[in-house]
């Protein structure tokens, strides 16, 4: 099993590692022919810089659409980060000092991540317009998501695994050294949920994660009579002229 796990995880980071960086690069290469940037939008590279800012971090245009979605979905986006963030101490050692001081509320955030997760699916169970859009592999992704948030809680509160032997399993798979890995099940059905969530994310919606910074309609500046906008391929033909 050991084995097993150490070898879908080295396949799946490498999938994801290289998917990722493919639709980046597929992205990057889009032209955008028009100015569409979203109004009232900023006139200056600052005022695009502040604006993905409060986008990515706060949520900004959800918000003013609607208050519920944007609970949940920052609820869960923001509890999501600081999980993150606090397994970094399976893969660092010595563990950082501000991952140590992270570390009480990553119990916190796990419980905000599954509430998110619970009102974003009950919002497509429920919201007849939104169900009407909502396809089986958004739910079977939400569910992916709340399995993963669940087991690791379960393992906080009610099956205790062996986190040392987690960590050296870990540190173990960065050495290309097999560790013994604890065999429980709950810590099992919480690593190859990550796995599938690794190997789905750069064929799946939820590249919208790297998707919002190519998007024009809020990385443009909304300066059509200073400047005139060419797209790469419309200046290279222009050049050639």
């Amino acid at each position: 099993m050991n084995l097993m796990i150490a070898i879908i995880f080295y396949l799946a980071t490498l999938f994801f590692v290289v998917g990722l960086l493919h639709r980046i690069r597929v992205y990057a290469n889009i032209p955008a022919p028009l100015k569409i940037p979203t109004t009232p939008a900023p006139t200056t590279t600052g005022g695009v810089i502040l604006r993905m800012t409060r986008e990515v971090v706060f949520f900004d245009s959800l918000f003013k659409a609607n208050l519920w979605t944007w609970a949940m979905g920052w609820m869960f986006h923001a509890g999501m980060a600081l999980v993150v963030l606090r397994h970094l101490r399976y893969f660092t050692e010595p563990v950082w000092g501000w991952v140590i001081l992270i570390q009480p509320f990553g119990i916190y955030a796990g419980i905000a991540m599954l509430m998110g997760l619970c009102g974003l699916w009950a919002r497509r169970l429920f919201v007849e317009r939104i169900r009407y859009i909502s396809t089986p592999s958004d739910h079977l992704m939400i569910l992916l998501l709340i399995g993963i948030a669940s087991s690791g809680l379960m393992m906080q509160f009610f099956a205790h695994t062996d986190v040392i032997a987690v960590k050296n399993y870990f540190q173990g798979l960065m050495q290309f050294s097999i560790q013994p890995l604890p065999a429980d099940a709950i810590l099992v059905l919480h690593l190859v949920s990550v796995v599938v969530l690794l190997l789905i994310f750069p064929i799946s919606k939820l590249l919208h994660a790297p998707g919002v910074f190519y998007s024009p309609t809020r990385n443009q500046t909304d300066n059509p009579r200073e400047h005139r906008h060419l797209s790469t391929w419309a200046a290279k033909l222009e050049s050639e002229k």
